[in-house]
């Protein structure tokens, strides 16, 4: 008899694990973001079009995006989130240490960074990939012409990891100006301290877009030296929280993909589609499936738009082409899975 109320003991006791899991409850991260009220954010704010806040404290760009999405999902209120600013070196450890809930920033995805320092990238935002800034008047029209050359670069980061190998794969002489503070790099790179600037183009293409008339004394070499693939963090070992983070980065692209935007979502209940009524949450429990309520994913392109509505409002003013970060069926690399 004792045998027989031990085992059904146990048994309770997975269902309710079971149950706690399918409803949200067994996520410490999201319970926490439940009972404060907010998502904490993480994000560089020197990054225009991606990342960065204005002089009334407002942010904007297409990592912040990420970010008032999954809050619409969780709360159905875009404005539930709380941003930090990062830089290169507090940016991971205050991540680990449990100071950010999400880490939304110029952070690329790395096999180091995953097997290493217990985070996990939820997926990819934004494809990028590590270029060269330079001074017209410096004659050079090809990263090889950087030869003996004094590059400003961040330290502790993979663009200076980068930057290493491709001048010894070259067999190159370098010079690096190493420097944390990006406002200091930049500036040192504006009064001539060094001959080049390296980070990601897209970081390229917001610095000089924001030089206004100075604009046209840069010139960015075509050269791409590195993959850069940058997401959303979080930590390891919630994996309710990592399921949620994941699937707003999706729901935005297949807003897109289905044509569904801001605009148009509401009228998209009559459609008969069986994708569109799933990605509406009228079929199906698939918001359930991830402790939130069917009707995530339509908030989500109704509050903060699909993925085309945030990059026509915070990247293509900057002048930089989509290229690989165009949907599959637009000769990019963007393929969400299916919600079904």
């Amino acid at each position: 008899m004792r045998n027989i109320v031990f085992v059904s003991a146990i048994c309770l006791s997975i269902g309710a694990v079971g149950d706690a899991a399918a409803h949200g409850s067994a996520s410490p991260t999201l319970d926490a973001i439940r009972s404060r009220g907010v998502i904490i954010c993480g994000a560089a704010p020197n990054l225009p079009g991606f990342a960065a806040v204005n002089e009334r404290g407002e942010w904007s760009g297409l990592y912040v995006d990420v970010c008032r999405a999954v809050a619409v999902a969780i709360f159905g209120n875009a404005t539930k989130v709380k941003f930090v600013a990062t830089t290169t070196q507090n940016r991971l450890p205050m991540l680990q240490t449990g100071e950010i809930d999400i880490l939304a920033s110029n952070t690329t995805w790395t096999l180091a960074r995953e097997a290493a320092l217990g985070l996990q990238f939820t997926g990819v935002t934004f494809y990028d990939g590590q270029g060269f800034l330079v001074r017209k008047s410096l004659g050079v029209k090809s990263a090889k012409g950087l030869d003996g050359a004094t590059v400003c670069v961040q330290p502790g980061t993979t663009t200076e990891l980068n930057l290493t190998d491709y001048f010894r794969r070259n067999n190159m002489k370098l010079t690096p100006l190493v420097i944390d503070n990006l406002e200091e790099l930049r500036s040192a790179f504006l009064s001539s301290r060094c001959d080049a600037y390296t980070i990601g183009t897209a970081a390229l293409a917001a610095f000089r877009a924001g030089l206004g008339s100075r604009a046209e004394e840069f010139e960015l070499l075509q050269e791409i030296i590195s993959k850069e693939p940058l997401g959303p963090v979080v930590r390891k070992g919630d994996q309710r929280w990592y399921d949620i983070v994941r699937w707003t980065n999706f729901a935005m692209l297949i807003g897109e993909e289905m044509g569904l935007s801001s605009k148009t979502i509401d009228q998209a209940a009559s459609n008969p589609d069986p994708d569109v009524q799933r990605f509406l949450g009228k079929t199906g429990d698939f918001g359930k499936m991830l402790g939130i309520d069917n009707e995530w994913s339509a908030r989500i392109v109704r509050q903060v738009g699909n993925y085309a509505e945030s990059w026509d409002r915070n990247v293509a003013p900057l002048k930089l082409p989509r290229t690989l970060n165009r949907l599959w069926t637009d000769g990019g690399i963007h393929y969400p899975p299916p919600i079904r």
